[in-house]
């Protein structure tokens, strides 16, 4: 049976290749035959591709939104509790609390230490903290936020400890934190089982400092 996003365009044309990262490749055999974009913008490209996989050799026709990759924070301070934004998002028409988090717009392929720079400039611009003196900033690797529709994937750190920054907030224009605040990991846990975070990239990443022994459930 196709699948919905099989039919969301009918037979496109087959005209350009979308420009893809380093983690998504055509490799162990996984062809793209080609791809039609549909919409561009600086933040992301709609594209109908045509890929052949490693079970169908066919090929099937799979529209992807691709974005840049990102990085998501979990700052923690030496009192042991973690710093969580409350942002309105307009695509869901509500305001919720998540980890700090943005995209990495300088380059499609970015190494650890542009990755690492970026990490260190959200969390300051979105919370007003920046990592103490002697801090640590612990890569946790990567996910991919929703890989039925895009290639967008973010980059997971640790930042402990943290402190306040002499200069507090920056926030973009574009964004719209109304609140940060400090939680200790059982009341995060609480507002995680409440369903009061129900940001996808805070849930990774509290899936991760899990997994990785960094805290304990």
């Amino acid at each position: 049976m196709k699948s919905a996003n099989d039919s969301l365009f009918a037979t496109p044309s087959i005209t350009s290749c979308v420009q893809k990262s380093n983690l998504v490749r055509d490799r162990g055999g996984w062809e793209t035959v080609g791809s039609e974009t549909h919409f561009s913008s600086p933040h992301l490209s709609l594209a109908t591709d045509e890929v052949r996989t490693p079970t169908q050799r066919a090929g099937r026709r799979w529209t992807v939104v691709y974005r840049k990759p990102a990085v998501v924070i979990a700052p923690l301070t030496r009192e042991g509790k973690f710093v969580l934004i409350l942002e309105e998002r307009i695509p869901i028409r509500a305001a919720i609390w998540s980890m700090p988090a943005g995209q990495i717009d300088e380059t499609l392929e970015p190494d650890e230490e542009a990755v690492r720079a970026v990490a260190r400039r959200e969390m300051r611009e979105e919370t007003g903290y920046e990592l103490a003196p002697g801090a640590e900033l612990v890569p946790l690797g990567h996910y991919f936020t929703s890989p039925g529709l895009t290639d967008e994937h973010c980059y997971f750190f640790l930042a402990r400890p943290v402190q306040k920054s002499a200069d507090g907030p920056q926030h973009d224009a574009t964004e719209a934190i109304v609140d940060c605040r400090e939680f200790s990991a059982d009341v995060v846990r609480q507002m995680i089982a409440g369903g009061e975070i129900r940001d996808a990239s805070t849930l990774s990443i509290w899936a991760r400092l899990v997994a990785t022994g960094e805290i304990f459930p």
